[in-house]
């Protein structure tokens, strides 16, 4: 019986030149590499992701998100501002109101297969 550490290996050595070649050539380049990096792990903390998952629903205040991810309105501010650094999240002042919502499409489907993936 095979235990699961060899089923993650090749039975013999071998390397398909062909298929390294063309997969090395349509690789992102090593800043695009550390820049997506740096945005899933803004995304994975727990907080951040409760605030985007409800921006994915509609824009909110943060009066509102503070609300919806247990946290008091600095924190929520203080997380906002790095969401914002990071292109996920784009804001307009209402009054004395300041609304947030999804940077775009890109950061919509992120977000929504997230969800999608860990509810299966």
């Amino acid at each position: 019986m095979r235990t699961a550490s060899q089923d993650d290996v090749c039975d013999v050595p071998c390397v398909h030149p062909e298929a390294v070649a063309r997969v090395r050539s349509a690789l992102p380049d090593a800043s695009c590499v550390e820049a997506a990096s740096t945005l899933l792990k803004v995304v994975a903390d727990p907080t951040r992701l409760r605030m985007l998952s409800a921006l994915n629903i509609e824009e909110l205040c943060v009066c509102d998100l503070a609300n919806i991810a247990g946290i008091s309105e600095s924190a929520a501010s203080h997380q906002l501002r790095l969401l914002r650094a990071h292109r996920l999240v784009t804001s307009r002042k209402e009054g004395r109101v300041v609304y947030y919502r999804l940077l775009d499409g890109h950061i919509t489907s992120l977000i929504g297969s997230a969800i999608e993936h860990a509810n299966e």
